[in-house]
């Protein structure tokens, strides 16, 4: 019990996860807008992810879609292939963090109770940006934003984070991959949330990623998934582990599920839906991951 319970600890607070591949080429993302990251000096220690070409992006159409790191870590690019390929299909993509420069190697994780670098409060002050920008005469985002349709996301301890976000009465669905809060009274991660009672004030709806048994978050989460009785809810489990498909290309299996999610909640798209529901399911009868749902 003490070793998964360091285990836990070590992925969701600041060590690197397993399962996580090198970045091997360029990632645009694989939809009708090839995407890019940057850092902006009207919205420090976040990177945005974006259409590279604003022009060819109507009025309104990117919804907002705010995410928290695995490990709440400061590194913005850390899910870039995830975010790229979301971003590619018509989103303004927001991450907590910077892009990492060279440097000395980092320090190794501190045993006991360890603090999240980046606070939870950068995912709301994230949508706070969009939608000042949304209406900035100047702004290259000007009227290009959907400033009401909104996603809260996160990896591991980022999804922690998502889970306190997802609170704000902006956002429109969560998003909550490789993680759950913890049983009561067993958060390991100081300065971030993880208080079950929350569960029941989420408003919209929520996906839960998972996975699989062999998550450390599959427990945390799939608890999660049961207590919530109250919006549509689905949970699926891509059976990889913990490090999820972020950084596979295009953002693997994971990616494709929350981007058709993010089509059905945040744009309206019935085919997205019919992934999720109906006599088709189409992820119900995709042998690489497993779906349940309730409230849909």
């Amino acid at each position: 019990m003490r070793t998964i319970r360091r285990a836990a600890v070590a992925a969701m607070a600041g060590v690197a996860l397993a399962g996580m591949t090198a970045d091997t080429g360029e990632e645009r993302g694989s939809g009708p807008y090839p995407a890019l990251f940057e850092e902006r000096a009207d919205l420090p220690d976040h990177v945005v992810y974006r259409p590279a070409d604003l022009g060819k992006v109507g009025r309104g159409a990117l919804p907002i879609y705010v995410f928290g790191n695995g490990a709440c870590s400061a590194d913005g690019t850390s899910s870039r292939n995830h975010l790229l390929e979301i971003a590619s299909h018509g989103y303004l993509v927001i991450a907590s963090g910077t892009i990492p420069r060279p440097s000395a190697a980092k320090p190794a994780a501190p045993a006991g109770r360890m603090a999240a670098p980046t606070e939870t409060r950068a995912l709301t002050d994230a949508i706070d940006w969009a939608q000042r920008e949304n209406r900035r005469a100047a702004s290259p985002f000007a009227g290009r934003i959907a400033t009401d349709r909104i996603a809260a996301s996160g990896f591991s301890c980022g999804g922690l984070q998502a889970l306190s976000a997802a609170q704000d009465p902006r956002v429109t669905t969560a998003v909550v991959m490789n993680s759950g809060f913890f049983p009561d009274g067993a958060n390991p991660i100081a300065g971030v949330v993880s208080d079950k009672k929350l569960l029941k004030t989420l408003h919209g709806s929520v996906l839960y990623v998972l996975g699989g048994t062999t998550d450390i978050a599959y427990g945390n989460g799939t608890d999660d998934y049961r207590r919530i009785d109250h919006i549509p809810a689905a949970l699926v489990n891509v059976p990889v582990g913990h490090g999820g498909t972020y950084m596979q290309p295009h953002g693997g299996v994971a990616a494709s599920v929350v981007t058709k999610w993010l089509d059905w909640k945040l744009k309206g798209d019935g085919k997205a839906a019919g992934y999720f529901t109906g006599p088709a399911c189409g992820f119900c009868k995709d042998e690489r991951l497993t779906i349940e749902s309730k409230r849909l």
